[in-house]
């Protein structure tokens, strides 16, 4: 596992395996510049490394506006597909009104995706899901 990018409010991993994935783990609350910009860094190294699973931690992740939400819903996710995503692994924030935001968001989105998204409340087993696509379940 290899950090990418680093912020008081994200660390992005590499898992460097013959499908490679990114672990995105959220920290803190991030201001809506720095949340478009860190999610346009994650679509921008997917792209470069050919990333075929990403793993949201967004345990820790503060409130996000519904401006942003409604961005990455448009702006983030489809993109993901286009760069090849085949697996999305969530672990859901711990924040209530943040769970219930973010959780609206992917119920709208998911039937639209050609990848597939799944939640998870251990992070081992997040990743172990994410990270086995030579035998996708």
């Amino acid at each position: 596992m290899k950090t990418l990018f680093t912020a008081p409010y994200l660390t992005i991993y590499l898992h460097d395996s013959p499908a490679p994935m990114l672990e995105l783990s959220w920290q803190s609350y991030a201001g809506s510049a720095d949340f478009r910009a860190a999610a346009q860094q994650a679509l921008a190294l997917t792209q470069q490394f050919q990333v075929k699973a990403w793993l949201g931690d967004d345990r820790l992740l503060g409130a996000v506006r519904p401006a942003d939400l409604q961005w990455a819903e448009h702006d983030i996710l489809p993109a993901l597909a286009q760069a090849g995503l085949q697996r999305f692994a969530l672990l859901a924030p711990v924040a209530p009104m943040n769970n219930l935001l973010l959780g609206d968001m992917y119920k709208r989105t998911i039937p639209q995706l050609p990848y597939e998204i799944r939640y998870f409340t251990d992070l081992t087993e997040a990743r172990t899901w994410a990270l086995e696509m030579s035998n996708p379940t």
